[in-house]
């Protein structure tokens, strides 16, 4: 585990510690929750970015490379 020490706005630690509480966190449950928003955001980053990269392929051109990659992986897992 690393910590982070990290400087957020008042109105955004009263809303996390708000919501936290009205959901029953527990301890342990910030630390929990910003994990979860740090991987969703790392997420749809990565997700725009292939989207962006890719948007000139049609539908079909997409699906190919797939099914390519696919095939690939689980023949490396043989």
């Amino acid at each position: 585990m690393t910590r982070w020490n990290l400087v957020i706005s008042d109105d955004t630690n009263r809303a996390v510690r708000s919501y936290l509480a009205r959901t029953g966190g527990k301890k342990g449950d910030l630390s929990r929750f910003v994990d979860r928003a740090v991987r969703q955001a790392i997420f749809w980053e990565t997700l725009e970015s292939v989207w962006r990269r890719n948007q000139h392929l049609s539908p079909r051109e997409a699906q190919a490379l797939a099914d390519e990659a696919v095939m690939q992986a689980r023949a490396g897992r043989s």
